[in-house]
């Protein structure tokens, strides 16, 4: 039995030894990960961490202690270890916690190797205490932290922020999180009853600790972007904002609040605090719509206008503004009613009481989960809780609401409100069989919602009653139904759904087809026969009435008696008069075919119709034109018109403001009439009429002999062959709509594209050419107008300059991005970066790209010159570029030269200059110099400026000495005219210093900054002789920047600052997709022998070379990358980059923060420089920029970006390699925060706990939990994407939203346009029309449609419809949400029911609806092409426009 153990592997004691190793072999390969500048988010035991021992626990902080301080004192590391493991221990003896046994495990591994360093030596724990006691004090006076806390409590009082104070806060943090640990566990090994002096020494400062620096603990607390438990916080500048100060002032304001009962747990007391105690919403929903509400405050505040003054308080007109927009819906929904606010009258609530309506609202929608989907549902808990909160504030004293009061007598929201509502949802959507089953089997999310469409709803009590139909969970037999629709799945909705349109097209087919046969005559025969149109009108209406009958099956037990009355009325009504008009028209028919009648009955007809359509034209104005519209709402408080409306239309809350102005509705109406003017001329002279002839033919045709039976063919006028004749030509009659559709709007839009100027810059030579204008269209319309206007006092040639500088410091930016990408090499980069133009040369300097090769070119000029000196110039400015680098050669020599030099070398130069400059100005330069020696002028010249590019050393000062002296030689003996030569030979001053050998002796190197920018750029300009034509050479980044640079001439709305523009948040969910390949990915062969990184290199040669190149490499092979980890992982990047996967989304989406850094910083500047009276060229340095803590602040202001992992948790506990990526990606991404669902074993129950967290990098580049809100059961209910975009959206902030796909990018320069894009929304100029815009459209551009024919059809069917296809329907205001990556106002979407739709199946196209609905209510997209993709797309959208047939707000 030994033996066979032995050979086994050797039992417990074997396999204890196996998992020490292994335990060894993952901490060695986390710090080898850490060393190649990986994330540090799993290294250590701290990251494993099981979530139930880290919610309860300090464990985590222990063990990043004890990892910080391993290399200080491993014994006192030891010491924290066995601590952690004893808690953990403690907590769970029996380890049955999810990853416990592995964590228990692994940690007394640790702890075993940590007494292995020991040497054998015994351990003493008696002294443990007193190690750490030692180890504390030491640690602390090391550090000095006493120092520290003395000097940042000044600055706290201060009220000032600097970055040196931002970095030693962030250090303090570091060393304070460690002292908290070795205090805790001081504290634990001490207890609470000492024993002697040391002990009690130690509690004296843990109580010390406590008391004393509590700020310091706020600053501790993990805060999202405002540190709002330490508002004072050093370490954020944010919270010094001043419209942040005053917006957190405003929600601390409870002057005329009903006070907290003395046994209340001790609070901040501001509003949020009260409205937890009142309702028993979560703290960490509280902390997070607490930030929420402060951004808002503080956002609508910084539009008005920045605040003043030491305490600043938020304007009335900022808080009205959020308190309208916010609870817009619920006014609407009130309103739709006939129910009062919550509240008397506007005019009434005062700001304080605003901002705690404002608040309650957003913590039910933060808490509501799934019940999100439900807008009018949360409408109807605001209202209720609303009034429930109004008697609490009227009390002296705060007491819990009675709604939310629970069985154990506690407060909570989410177990007496939310919850019921969940798990009756939940049971539906269990009912619906994996969407397999019918859907009039069970409810979806429209189903729900469209309870509180009507008064019946407060039938539901509050809280809402659980023995309620609405909440009553399906049985067998005994559910609720739908209540005014059901979703069958038949083709028959084809016709109910377009009816309208296959209606007017049948009419229109009948009266052509009568035309036709009576020749095209219009007599009072050809009339008669025409208004036969009426019979076929109202019989095709009853037969979408049966439609709607025989489609309503399902919820007649539990519609609405309104809509049931409207269905019976409609079905009679229909019956009746279509049966009346029929026996009408047919009597019309007998009085044609007798003789001598008096026509009566075509009268009647004739004055039936006639009313018939003037009642229906009415109601259609009253519909349509807005003035009509408003009249129609007025008309609705007399039932008799309610009446014919609702018969005319069902009244639903959704719909009623389906109108725009006149101008846009008559822009409508002739876009539609001039497409069927063109399609049914078409129709009848080229398809009915040519068969008119035929068809009288083959009627007039007896006896022919069929194929078929007699039966089919005998006696009926061959009427199968008439049908075989006329089908196929009235398939085409009714789907050829379509096709000049086409044909008129890619007119129209190409028309619109022209008139907005799209597409002048086609090619990278014109846009060489129109460089020039760059600048100023850039300074007008990506600049605020308050630095043009502020530039007016500057003349013509000034303004120039200042625009040039506004220009290049972002023009350098872009092509900096374009390097860091690798569509550019570096001598590239340097002929694209354009001057600063911040120095005191007196033209504008151009990007070397448009100068190289001029100078040798106007040198040529300057040899073969015969004429004057004027002739010369006419010449060379012919090529203006030409004549901006000879301006450029000539003043740059002047002023390096002039630096250079002292004493008399300094004088030579100012009189050779001003000789010079004077036979310019009176036109006599060809006399004065020598044309054809300046191509030895210009060697010199090189070989001096070959000298100062390089970095100063005794050996290159003699030899610049020497070249100054050559270009003396040469400048004076050669190229200057007899005349003036002389004079320099007779100077004596020059003479005396050149023969003792002082002349140029002393040389002054050029080490600033902008002289040494000067010298290279000077050098550039006399040795590049090859033409820049193509530059840059990648065809990417040729497309881009023409795309830029042509968008520049739009028209577009004002740019605002940074500090004024709208805030938005991008959104991007993702669940399992690729974050970042792998080295064994990109290896890996193929069945031909091929890997992802040699296909790479292939199709992409010229970046793989500048890849190779930015790193410091040659050619390389994936082998060579193994010797350095930093470089493996930049080779990672630049795969991951090239594909489809999560990093390159990340990386396009930051862009937008680095722009608004860009932009802030820059704004600051120049402002800052202009209001001194200074020119604002001189403020104008990009330098650090991005380390700015203003501009970063003001960035994280007014960004934020939400990456929703849906299964990040999951991935975290099974160690995936996705999970380790994402936290790479936080680590290097400091504004990246990910949302993401965790699951854990619930303590109470037997089921599971659900959590929605957020997450981002600590100091220590670890996931750092920011928030945890408890869901009321797992999210998942519907379709998993909207679903995974809802349980995370409230974590987004700001008043824009954009949804951004996991297969999209962004570029810098599209990112700098995004504040102008957010004015959209404020329609300021009035092109949205009536009412301001709630969704903007983004084009995108498919990159891959180079890599195969299939690619390129999709990529150009796709640019067409971003283009042609959505301007024109934004042209005509039908546009909806087409999908990613369109723009979103947050707050108006987020109280109608998120930005998509959830339903299982019936919402598979989820983003068509989240349009289709709010249109109701009121960067580059990656896509890899292969022919399984293309068809998987086309199943997917084809599954997804028949759903959309089905759904209800098609039919409504």
């Amino acid at each position: 039995m030994a033996s066979s153990r032995r050979r086994r592997g050797g039992g417990p004691e074997r396999a204890a030894d196996n998992w020490e190793r292994l335990v060894r072999a993952a901490l060695k390969r986390d710090r080898d990960h850490l060393r190649a500048g990986g994330a540090a988010g799993g290294l250590g035991l701290a990251a494993a961490v099981p979530a139930s021992l880290g919610r309860t626990t300090n464990i985590e902080q222990i063990l990043q202690a004890a990892d910080d301080i391993e290399d200080e004192d491993p014994n006192v590391a030891r010491i924290l270890c066995e601590q952690a493991y004893t808690l953990a221990q403690n907590l769970d003896p029996s380890s049955e916690g999810r990853g416990m046994l592995q964590f228990k495990t692994g940690l007394q591994s640790v702890i075993k190797q940590k007494l292995a360093k020991k040497d054998g030596a015994p351990i003493d724990r008696q002294n443990d205490i007193q190690v750490l006691w030692n180890f504390y004090l030491d640690y602390k006076s090391r550090r000095r932290v006493d120092d520290m806390q003395r000097e940042q409590e000044r600055l706290r009082e201060s009220g000032t922020f600097s970055t040196e104070m931002g970095a030693r806060a962030m250090e303090m943090k570091k060393v304070y999180v460690t002292l908290r640990a070795l205090l805790d566990v001081l504290e634990i090994l001490v207890g609470q009853s000492p024993t002697d002096r040391l002990h009690r020494q130690i509690l004296d400062e843990i109580k010390k600790i406590k008391r004393s620096d509590a700020a310091l603990r706020g600053e501790l607390m993990p805060y999202n972007i405002v540190p709002l438990d330490a508002p004072s916080s050093v370490a954020n500048i944010i919270g010094f904002f001043p419209e942040v100060r005053a917006a957190t002032a405003a929600i601390q304001n409870c002057e005329d609040l009903p006070r907290f009962p003395s046994d209340a747990p001790l609070r901040q007391k501001d509003i949020f605090d009260l409205l937890q105690f009142v309702f028993g919403f979560q703290e960490d929903n509280i902390r997070n719509q607490r930030e929420n509400v402060v951004l808002t405050l503080a956002n609508a505040q910084s539009r008005l206008g920045l605040l003043v003054g030491t305490e600043p308080k938020i304007d009335e007109r900022a808080v009205t503004e959020v308190f309208c927009k916010v609870l817009d819906n619920y006014i609407n929904w009130c309103r739709y009613l006939g129910k009062r606010v919550a509240w008397t009258s506007l005019e009434a609530v005062n700001k304080n009481r605003k901002i705690i309506l404002v608040a309650l609202y957003f913590l039910i929608w933060g808490e509501a989960a799934n019940v999100r989907f439900l807008p009018e549902c949360l409408c109807y808990i605001f209202h209720n809780m609303a009034k429930e909160l109004d008697g609490i504030l009227d009390s002296s004293e705060a007491e819990p609401a009675k709604s939310c009061i629970t069985s154990d007598r506690s407060t909570s929201y989410l177990e007496r409100i939310i919850k019921p509502i969940y798990e009756t949802m939940a049971a539906e959507a269990n009912n619906n069989n994996g969407g397999t089953a019918a859907h009039s089997a069970w409810r979806n999310y429209d189903d729900f919602n469209e309870y509180f469409w009507s008064r019946s709803c407060f039938q539901l009590g509050w809280p809402p009653a659980e023995d309620s139909k609405f909440l009553r969970k399906p049985a067998k037999r005994k559910r609720t139904g739908k209540t005014n629709f059901v979703e069958h799945r038949t083709f028959l909705h084809l016709y109910r759904s377009f009816h309208r349109l296959w209606i007017f097209l049948l009419l229109m087919f009948q009266g052509l087809s009568i035309i036709a046969f009576h020749h095209g005559k219009i007599d009072i025969d050809t009339i008669k026969i025409l208004l036969s149109a009426g019979p076929a009108f109202f019989i095709l209406n009853f037969v979408e009435c049966c439609l709607d009958v025989m489609l309503m099956f399902g919820a007649y037990k539990t519609a609405k008696g309104f809509a049931i009355s409207r269905l019976v009325i409609r079905f009679f009504w229909l019956s009746a008069v279509s049966t009346f008009v029929t026996y009408l028209y047919v009597k019309v028919l007998e009085e044609k075919n007798a003789k001598n009648s008096d026509s009566t009955y075509f009268r009647i007809y004739g004055l039936v119709l006639g009313g018939y359509a003037a009642v229906r034209f009415v109601f259609a104005l009253m519909a349509k034109i807005p003035a009509c519209h408003r009249l129609s709402n007025f008309s609705d408080r007399s039932q008799f018109f309610q009446f014919f409306k609702w018969i005319y239309q069902e009244r639903y809350y959704v719909g009623r403001g389906l109108y725009e102005s006149i101008s846009n509705y008559a822009r409508y109406v002739i876009f539609w009439v001039v497409i069927l003017a063109c399609k049914f001329t078409f129709a009848y002279f080229l398809q009915i009429r040519p068969l008119v002839e035929p068809t009288n033919i083959i009627v007039q045709l007896h006896d022919l002999t069929y194929s078929w039976h007699d039966l089919v063919s005998r006696g009926n006028k061959n009427a199968l062959t008439i049908l075989s004749l006329w089908a196929p030509v009235l398939a085409i009659y009714l789907m050829d709509i379509h096709i000049w559709y086409t044909l008129l709007s890619a007119l129209v839009g190409g028309v619109m594209g022209a008139r907005d100027r799209l597409g002048e810059i086609r090619s990278i030579e014109m846009l060489h050419k129109r460089f020039e204008s760059f600048p100023e269209a850039f300074a007008k319309n990506l600049s605020p107008q308050r630095l043009l206007a502020l530039f007016s006092k500057f003349d013509s040639e000034g303004i120039t300059k200042t625009h040039a500088s506004i220009f290049s410091p972002f023009w350098n930016e872009i092509i900096k991005s374009l390097r860091e990408e690798d569509y550019i090499s570096n001598r590239e980069m340097d002929l694209l970066m354009m001057p600063s133009n911040c120095g005191n040369l007196r033209l504008v300097q151009w990007p070397l790209f448009l100068l190289t090769s001029k100078i040798m070119l106007a040198n040529d000029y300057a040899s073969d010159c015969n004429d004057s000196q004027y002739e010369l110039w006419y010449r060379i400015s012919k090529d203006e570029y030409m004549a901006y680098a000879v301006k450029e050669c000539y003043y740059s020599t002047e002023r390096i030269l002039h630096s250079l030099v002292d004493a008399e070398g300094q004088r030579w130069v100012e009189r050779l200059f001003r000789d010079l400059n004077e036979s310019i100005a009176q036109g006599s330069l060809l006399v004065t110099i020598h044309l054809r020696k300046l191509q030895l002028v210009l060697t010199r010249l090189t070989g001096l400026t070959g000298l100062l590019i390089r970095n100063e050393t005794a050996g290159l000062a003699a030899g610049v000495t020497k070249a100054l002296l050559e270009l003396f030689e040469v400048i004076t003996h050669e190229f200057l005219a007899t005349n003036l030569r002389e004079q320099f030979d007779t100077w004596q001053l020059l003479l005396r210093a050149k023969n003792e050998g002082r002349l140029f002796s002393k040389i002054f190197w050029p080490n600033d900054p902008e002289m040494k920018e000067q010298v290279k750029r000077l050098h550039l300009l006399l040795t590049v002789k090859d033409s820049a034509a193509n530059i840059p050479k990648n065809l990417e980044a040729q497309r881009r920047l023409q795309f830029f640079t042509n968008s520049l001439f739009m028209d577009m709305p004002e740019a605002k600052p940074v500090s004024e523009m709208i805030p938005f948040s991008v959104f991007t969910p993702y669940y399992s997709e690729t974050v970042l390949y792998s080295m064994s990915e990109l290896c890996v062969e193929n069945e031909d022998g091929i890997s992802i990184l040699f296909y790479l290199q292939k199709i992409y040669p010229d970046e793989w070379a500048n890849f190779l190149e930015r790193i410091g490499r040659g050619e390389s092979s994936e082998d060579d990358f193994k010797d350095s980890p930093s470089d493996t992982l930049e080779l990672r990047f630049w795969v991951s980059y090239r594909g489809q996967t999560l990093a390159r989304t990340v990386r396009g989406m930051m862009y937008y923060r680095r722009a608004l850094m860009l932009q802030s910083y820059l704004e600051k500047r120049y402002l800052g420089g202009i209001e001194d009276g200074n020119p604002a060229a001189v403020y104008i340095d990009t330098q650090g920029y991005e380390l700015s803590p203003d501009a970063r602040a003001q960035a994280d202001i007014k960004f934020t970006y939400v990456v929703s992992c849906q299964i990040y948790g999951q991935q975290k506990q099974m160690k995936k390699q996705e999970a380790a990526d994402i936290a790479l990606l936080l680590q290097r991404n400091e504004a990246l925060r990910v949302a993401f669902i965790h699951e854990e074993d619930s303590i109470s129950s037997d089921g599971k706990e659900y959590y929605s967290k957020l997450v981002k990098a600590d100091v220590h580049g670890k996931d750092q939990e920011i928030y945890s809100i408890k869901l009321p059961g797992n999210p998942k209910l519907g379709e998993g994407k909207p679903e995974n975009q809802n349980h995370a959206i409230v974590f987004t902030r700001g008043d824009a939203i954009q949804t951004i796909d996991m297969n999209q990018d962004n570029y810098l320069e599209e990112a700098m346009k995004m504040r102008n894009l957010l004015e959209e929304f404020r329609n300021v100029r009035g092109n949205h029309g009536i009412r301001d815009p709630t969704i903007l459209g983004v084009r995108e551009h498919v990159f891959t449609g180079s890599v195969s024919s299939l690619a390129s059809f999709m990529s150009k069917q796709e640019t067409s419809f971003v283009t042609l296809g959505q301007r024109v329907l934004a042209y005509l205001k039908v546009r909806m949400h087409y999908g990613h990556p369109d723009v979103f106002d947050r707050i108006f979407h987020i109280t109608r029911g998120g930005i998509s739709k959830a339903s299982r199946v019936i919402n598979i196209s989820e983003d068509i609806y989240a349009g289709g609905c709010f249109f109701f209510y009121s960067c580059s997209f990656i896509k890899i092409y292969m022919v399984a993709v293309v068809l998987g797309c086309i199943l997917y959208l084809m599954l997804g426009t028949g759903f959309q047939v089905l759904t209800k707000r098609n039919g409504n």
